[in-house]
């Protein structure tokens, strides 16, 4: 079976948020979404549900949940019970809600910086105070420094939630099972809930790497946990908008329940459609993505580090390079590559201004042309 993820599809004028951002002369490599056409068993299921030509409200999505409990068994070893899944519209709601239902007013939540803005933006809308846990670059990999993180506490605040990204975003590093281990004893020290976001758990990059979810370390780490997942990454249909909060402990799933009822919507019936055909039936196109993207990175980061005044550690998941510009003597590393045609995800909504994010999970030819404006700037800046 084989897979063209290099067919060019023009998104200029569609209604992409990627595409749309910037004018035809800037090259979009930031919001993560890919340029790939999705798995013809997502669009044939599509097409399915809406030649049936009658869109009322959905009931229980038992198909759906059915994908769901075999993906986790067949990709972690993950047997997951059916009364844990809340099925939600997004993994960004999901953040908000932890926030909103697992800390009081005067509760902080930890969260990890460098990190994706809604992490942030999670506790600022909920009016919480948040802690910011720093990452460390070890051998090449983004980790959480909790040796630092403890050294920042001083045994007075009111803390409550710790929130993980696994893989992480923007770094790209997928934690081993020690790490887990130990951010779980940090939790079990403070009498934290664990918050863990994993939906890019299935674009997995590195050879011999594998991800574990935070909830499968033990039932101490279950019963702590809200795992957050969804094939809208792995598969490119976040435009559909379907994921799932899995939550092994009751008296957790019945808070985050309380806190989304009457204010987050159900999942629309096409997005439900699209989710679960993914899971049941978009394996091998996944495999040929990942085997695509690896090649990818592989082009970027070597491209990359071999530039003055720019650094990158090769992600070992997700299609999002995060790239250390501050060898270039810039005040705005995002501005200077967008005058150049590039259109990076700006460090500072990370948390690192001298930082940008660069998403390769578009065709080799786009990719081509991106290394060569960035070559180009980067050679004349530095002349």
């Amino acid at each position: 079976m084989t897979f063209n993820f290099d067919e060019g599809i023009d998104r200029h004028h569609s209604d992409s948020v990627k595409w749309r951002k910037y004018g035809e002369a800037v090259l979009p490599m930031w919001v993560a979404d890919t340029d790939y056409r999705v798995p013809e068993c997502i669009t044939q299921a599509l097409q399915r549900r809406v030649a049936h030509g009658v869109f009322g409200y959905g009931a229980h999505p038992t198909g759906l949940e059915e994908a769901t409990l075999s993906w986790c068994e067949r990709r972690y070893g993950w047997k997951v019970a059916p009364q844990w899944l809340v099925f939600m519209p997004g993994v960004v709601s999901s953040l908000n809600l932890c926030v909103r239902a697992f800390t009081q007013a005067d509760e902080l939540s930890i969260a990890p910086t460098p990190i994706y803005p809604p992490f942030r933006r999670a506790a600022a809308l909920a009016e919480r105070q948040q802690l910011l846990a720093p990452l460390t670059l070890v051998d090449n990999r983004w980790v959480l420094d909790l040796n630092a993180l403890e050294g920042h506490l001083t045994g007075r605040e009111r803390l409550r939630l710790l929130m993980l990204c696994n893989p992480q975003n923007p770094g790209g590093t997928v934690y081993r099972r020690e790490e887990l281990l130990a951010q779980l004893a940090f939790a079990r020290k403070h009498d934290l809930i664990v918050c863990s976001d994993e939906i890019h758990c299935d674009l997995l990059l590195e050879p011999g790497v594998r991800h574990t979810p935070f909830a499968t370390l033990n039932e101490e780490a279950a019963q702590r946990s809200i795992t957050l997942m969804s094939p809208s990454k792995s598969f490119n249909i976040a435009g559909l908008g379907a994921s799932v909060a899995i939550i092994p402990n009751p008296e957790l799933r019945k808070r985050f329940s309380k806190a989304m009822a009457g204010i987050v919507p159900h999942v629309d019936v096409l997005a439900l459609t699209a989710a679960e055909a993914a899971w049941r039936d978009g394996e091998p196109w996944l495999a040929a993505q990942c085997d695509y993207l690896r090649r990818n990175r592989d082009r970027l980061c070597d491209s990359v580090n071999a530039l003055p005044g720019l650094r990158v550690a090769p992600p070992q998941a997700t299609y999002l390079a995060w790239v250390d510009a501050s060898g270039l003597g810039v005040e705005n590393p995002a501005r200077f590559f967008n005058a150049a045609g590039l259109g990076f995800s700006p460090g500072s909504d990370f948390g690192e201004p001298q930082f940008v994010r660069i998403n390769f999970g578009c065709t080799a030819a786009t990719l081509e042309e991106a290394i060569n404006r960035l070559t180009r700037a980067v050679n004349t800046r530095s002349a």
